[in-house]
């Protein structure tokens, strides 16, 4: 099968051409087009680098099912109930587990190909998403129910499925000589992602038995706040970004790109450093250099992002909407994080920014980046699972037939609204708001789940649970052997 090693198709739309990509996602419109390049393209692609389709996209259902989780979880404080420490387990699902079980996933997927090396084990791979998603559960149901001795264990739990996915990218990443500047920036990620569950288990050691870990409780907390956000989520979507910006918007290069990736480079992972060091060590100095580095390699990530956007030389989708969304969010980020920053960088209402709103755009900036790449990621992993071997031979649908843009663009609307309301502060437009967000997640998630059961051989199910499902025949389409995991 073509899929299993299609790393730039599933995460940048794009078949992968030795290092660089450079042909897009097919649209409805371009179909015919586009279909004799494809398949010269597809023919070039070597199947073998990365795991089978169903690995990723079984990362990205489970992360959907976090998404979702936490977005109720969420609403319980604004709507008055009191449940343990709810807000701290809401933001484990959304963040720790939807946004990361997404990188998970889609890094596991995406390095193999772009760096053109097999996967060092597709085990590892199959091993990360239970040990990791057991994990989290347990540390979010031990907020939830104030057991602080449960913490630890939950934590360890999550803490070996995360080394796990660390090791076998590290591994993987260790054979591509020489790195450009997305892999460069996912090596950063890897060290990221190996210290955020360290210092969540020092965390939940020191709720447990207070006195037992000699940092002060509050300055782990902001550091491993600080590494997680800035160092495993940030990194990894500027690395990202860095190859599907150009890619998407087939935006033209221009001297300021350079100007700005370099800039981007040079900041932001010295600031985390930085940042973090100085929160961990109590150091203000240090801390405030660091987030002055933060603060400026986010703004260059942002205006990157954006210059592509504003040049984009293809239609609308729903990826680019919601990459817009990003950039804008990115932007009033780094115009409101200095003045706090700078006034006390230590300060533990402003672990992430402005305590006003600093989460606030992060999240949102994250949140809508993460999502739009998941419409095209996961219809374009089924596309070629079930429909490029037959490009040329026979009417196919496109990638973006795939899933309905109707609700796409309604998901779009609840989301966006009721972020705004959010960003408003107000309690009742607050609730209102996380509730219209909500409403789009669960659209998003009906949607992308839709592509799953209507398009993929063996159906939703045959993706969470691959040993139970049954591969059905489709019409006008030969039998053909499921995709192993092995």
């Amino acid at each position: 099968m073509v899929g299993g090693g299609l790393v730039a198709l599933g995460v940048g739309g794009l078949p992968a051409i030795g290092r660089r990509p450079n042909i897009f996602g097919v649209t409805s419109r371009e179909r015919e087009a586009e279909q004799p390049h494809m398949n010269a393209v597809l023919g070039r692609v070597d199947p073998e680098s990365g795991p089978p389709t169903v690995l990723p996209l079984r990362h990205f259902v489970v992360g959907l099912g976090f998404l979702l989780l936490g977005g109720v979880v969420s609403l319980l404080g604004p709507s008055g109930v009191r449940v343990g420490r709810s807000s701290v387990a809401a933001v484990h699902l959304l963040v720790a587990g939807g946004v990361c079980l997404t990188i998970l996933g889609a890094m596991t997927q995406f390095v193999p190909v772009w760096s053109g090396v097999q996967l060092y084990s597709r085990r590892l791979t199959r091993l990360q998403l239970p040990l990791v998603a057991s994990g989290l559960l347990g540390v979010a149901g031990s907020l939830l129910l104030v057991e602080p001795t449960w913490l630890p264990v939950a934590g360890v739990v999550a803490l070996l499925g995360f080394w796990t996915f660390v090791a076998n990218v590290a591994l993987t990443l260790r054979r591509a000589r020489p790195w450009d500047v997305t892999e460069r920036h996912f090596a950063l990620a890897l060290v990221a992602f190996t210290l955020v569950p360290t210092f969540g288990v020092l965390l939940g050691l020191s709720s447990a038995r207070p006195g037992l870990v000699s940092v002060p409780y509050v300055a782990l907390r902001a550091t491993h706040a600080t590494v997680a956000v800035f160092g495993a989520v940030l990194l990894t979507v500027a690395g990202a970004l860095a190859q599907l910006a150009p890619m998407f918007t087939q935006c033209g290069d221009h001297p300021v790109d350079r100007h700005l990736q370099r800039i981007e480079e040079a900041t932001l992972p010295a600031g985390v450093v930085l940042l973090a060091g100085g929160r961990l060590l109590s150091v203000s100095v240090v801390a405030r250099l660091g987030a002055v580095a933060v603060v400026a390699g986010v703004s260059a990530v942002a205006l990157l992002l954006g210059r592509r956007l504003w040049g984009a030389r293809v239609a609308p989708s729903p990826m680019l909407r919601r990459y817009a969304v990003g950039a804008v969010a990115l932007l009033l980020w780094a115009g409101t994080t200095p003045p706090a920053w700078l006034a006390d960088p230590l300060s533990s209402r402003a672990t992430v920014g402005h305590p006003a709103v600093g989460g606030f755009l992060l999240a949102v900036a994250v949140g809508f980046v993460v999502v739009g790449t998941l419409y095209h990621v996961v219809p374009f992993l089924v596309w070629v699972e079930e429909y490029s071997d037959r490009l040329g031979l026979s009417d196919v649908p496109a990638v973006d037939d795939l899933y309905d843009d109707r609700l796409a663009r309604l998901d779009l609307l609840a989301t966006g609204s009721g972020a705004s309301l959010v960003g408003l502060g107000v309690p009742a437009a607050t609730q209102a708001g996380g509730l219209l967000v909500l409403v789009g997640l669960v659209i998003v998630t009906a949607n992308l789940l839709g592509v799953l059961r209507a398009h993929a051989a063996t159906g939703l199910a045959g993706v969470v649970f691959p040993r139970w499902a049954r591969r059905r025949t489709r019409r006008d389409t030969d039998s053909r052997s499921a995709d192993s995991e092995g």
